[in-house]
């Protein structure tokens, strides 16, 4: 399927790894340019070079801290002024840490909420004019599950992350009809995190072999398996393109029917 998407310009946050870095592969696969974030800069231009090496369109790494107001103005300006504007916004950040509710400290709290909604609202309102240009844009919030059904031991995803899918699901009515907003929900996925947690437990002797790890990972899965990086990436491409023109707030889980939520 052609996504409709060749030319574009996207800026996506927190993809020099994981899922931020499999949605810009599968943008720039498609043809469009591609604005690359993150904070390690020899990291980014490792990654910088492997999304542009899965299509035609030019990719560009700009370092950058999702809690720094500043670098979060400068992301949106270094992707318009290089593309000429921006047609896709992809949010991405790195989870908030785990633990228990009363060993959760107000610091805690307040950085969880800076990183994950904040920086969120201000890439949206710095973006705004850009995503409402032309033909009008797309914003696609990668989250979590967490959203839907609560896990153990993660009391800040959570109660914080509900805050982007408020912010989703009001954008989707107060910008429409210029701009679209969605958001994606991932359960477990093979991410680099997920590879070092099994690689791990294979060390502590819990499984002989990276293979039995992962097996294991997926075994509560209705699909007997965990996700793939790029099953995400490919979703948030569609919900990028003309293709899924009339999907307009709404929140998709990508876990495999791991979920039990009915809605």
């Amino acid at each position: 399927m052609d996504l409709q998407i060749d030319g574009d310009a996207a800026l996506v946050t927190a993809s020099s790894s994981g899922l931020g870095k499999a949605s810009a592969t599968a943008l720039a696969r498609e043809g469009a340019n591609v604005v690359i974030n993150g904070r390690d800069e020899e990291r980014l231009e490792a990654a910088r070079e492997e999304v542009a090496a899965a299509g035609d369109g030019r990719v560009v790494a700009q370092a950058g801290d999702l809690t720094d107001p500043d670098d979060i103005d400068e992301l949106v300006s270094v992707t318009a002024d290089e593309f000429g504007g921006i047609d896709h916004l992809v949010t991405s950040a790195g989870g908030p840490a785990s633990g228990p509710f009363l060993e959760t400290t107000d610091e805690d709290w307040y950085h969880a909420y800076d990183l994950l909604v904040m920086s969120v609202v201000r890439l949206v309102r710095a973006a705004t004019d850009e995503l409402r240009a032309g033909d009008g844009g797309n914003v696609v919030h990668i989250t979590s599950r967490s959203v839907k059904e609560a896990i153990d031991s993660l009391v800040l995803s959570n109660s914080v992350r509900m805050g982007v899918i408020g912010l989703e699901k009001t954008l989707s009515r107060e910008l429409a009809p210029e701009v679209r907003f969605n958001s994606v929900l991932p359960g477990p996925i093979e991410t680099e995190r997920i590879s070092d947690l099994i690689e791990q437990s294979v060390e502590r002797g819990e499984f002989d072999s990276y293979e039995e790890g992962l097996a294991a990972k997926g075994e509560a899965n209705p699909l007997g398996r965990i996700g793939r990086p790029m099953e995400l990436g490919n979703t948030v491409a569609f919900l990028c393109s003309p293709e899924s023109a009339y999907i307009n707030g709404v929140a998709v889980p990508i876990d495999g029917g791991l979920g039990r939520s009915n809605l």
